[in-house]
């Protein structure tokens, strides 16, 4: 018998973090099937203990530094 672990769907603006409410860019699968999901900042102050407890992490943090500061001058 073979287990095949179907992909994490993606994070969207509507996943907030379990600890604050703001946007999540991690979720955490725990063995339970449960899963928790953090933003970046909460993702990094728990970052060692989640290592410990995942089976598996779908990371989307690099999304926050793709993301433009400030619009372009162009846009109104």
């Amino acid at each position: 018998m073979t287990t095949a672990i179907a992909p994490s769907a993606p994070l969207t603006a509507e996943d907030r973090c379990d600890r604050c409410g703001a946007q999540a860019y991690l979720r955490v699968e725990l063995a339970s099937g449960g899963e928790l999901l953090f933003c970046a900042h909460h993702a990094r102050e728990h970052g060692d203990r989640l290592k410990e407890i995942a089976v598996a992490v779908h990371d989307e943090t690099h999304k926050l530094a793709s993301t433009p500061a400030v619009a372009p001058d162009d846009e109104s």
